[in-house]
């Protein structure tokens, strides 16, 4: 696939897009709502900052601003965000407001980057001392949310709180590595009761019953972000190697599961199994930190191969020209554990394929974008 073909999709979807209902967020239009302050929207906007980064394309970067600034008024609140909620999720979107702070200055963004690491001060936290997911998710660690928050909190300490708490962000990590990675496989389930009370859970473990492809891509990034934000200096040396040495052994896991075609199955460790199938989303996650992880210097140059091979697996499957227009399926529309009044997300296999596959949202293009990014990076060099 030649590169500017995908540049093209992206076009595509700005131009239908409008600041309160974005082509990308499938969920919210399904819903007929507008979109407010999500981590759908942030992934997006997150993509096309690092596209704009990538090719210095000033049109994504205007796009990217004109979204979020409709979002944030002057004193730094947020239409559509509750700190209250304390959904882990949430932080994500806050994430672009470091790139446009960095980019325009505008004070109002500096306000926003303060009100949402508010959250994360007083963000409910697990007897291990990890954050909830969210507040109507009580005591449970999902490996989503390691990617929706800590990344957000590393650069905070970075930049604003000089690196007071990197402490907290590396012990909730080494939990995760403690509760909620299979010794086995390498790899890591999609989510943890600390309270071992919830429907869902092993009533010994705490853990959720499978592998989930999108949760473990969430998971990879997670990790690869957070190092990237961190600057350890000699106090926090050895955590940091701590947290390499993590990424690489999830990473040397997940290959394990590669698909010849480059791609990952829903639920990777239940390849051969009807009706599993090969999922974009998480595979283009997979794809962006095999890539990236190579640019950084975390991962060996070999391994840029499965990257590519990954990225090039998802658009011969699943980016197809439709009416004139291109469009990427094969996408997990969602999939979660709970809540308590709903039974029916118990984290079977039976579950995990119940969910809709849905085309063009963005929880696959975000990440096939952020890949895309690497791609024109590579071609730089």
């Amino acid at each position: 696939m030649e590169l500017p073909i995908f540049e093209k999709y992206i076009d595509g979807l700005i131009e239908k897009s409008t600041l309160d209902v974005p082509a990308w967020n499938i969920e919210k239009a399904r819903e007929g709502k507008a979109a407010g302050w999500n981590y759908i929207d942030g992934c997006m906007i997150l993509a096309l900052l690092e596209i704009y980064r990538a090719t210095g394309e000033k049109k994504y970067y205007e796009f990217a601003d004109a979204f979020i600034d409709h979002r944030v008024r002057e004193d730094g609140t947020i239409v559509g965000y509750s700190v209250e909620e304390y959904n882990i999720d949430n932080v994500n979107a806050g994430k672009t407001l470091f790139s446009l702070y960095e980019i325009n200055g505008k004070e109002k963004y500096r306000k926003a980057i303060d009100l949402i690491y508010s959250q994360v001060q007083n963000q409910p936290r697990t007897e291990e001392g990890n954050f909830w997911h969210k507040k109507i998710y009580p005591n449970q660690v999902w490996l989503d949310g390691m990617y929706m928050g800590q990344p957000f909190y590393m650069e905070y300490e970075t930049k604003f709180n000089d690196k007071k708490n990197y402490g907290d962000i590396f012990h909730q990590f080494a939990n995760v590595v403690k509760y909620i990675r299979d010794e086995k496989t390498g790899l890591y389930y999609h989510g943890y009761d600390a309270s071992r009370s919830v429907f869902w859970c092993d009533k010994e473990t705490g853990l959720s019953r499978n592998f989930w492809l999108r949760a473990l891509g969430w998971y990879s990034m997670a990790l690869l972000d957070t190092l990237n934000k961190c600057e350890p200096g000699e106090d926090y040396k050895q955590e940091y190697e701590n947290l390499k040495k993590v990424f690489v052994d999830l990473t040397d896991s997940m290959l394990e599961y590669q698909d010849e075609s480059g791609m990952w199955y829903q639920l990777p460790a239940l390849g051969g199994k009807e009706p599993n199938y090969l999922e974009t989303s998480g595979s283009a996650i997979m794809a962006y930190s095999l890539l990236k992880g190579v640019r950084l210097g975390f991962l060996p140059e070999r391994y840029r191969e499965y990257g590519l091979k990954a990225f090039h697996g998802i658009c011969d499957r699943y980016l197809k020209e439709k009416d004139g227009n291109l469009s990427l399926g094969g996408i997990c529309l969602v999939a979660g554990l709970g809540p308590a009044d709903n039974t029916r997300r118990d984290g079977t296999f039976e579950y995990y394929m119940s969910e809709p596959v849905v085309e063009d949202d963005a929880k696959g293009v975000g990440p096939l974008l952020l890949a895309y990014t690497e791609m024109r990076r590579l071609e730089q060099e």
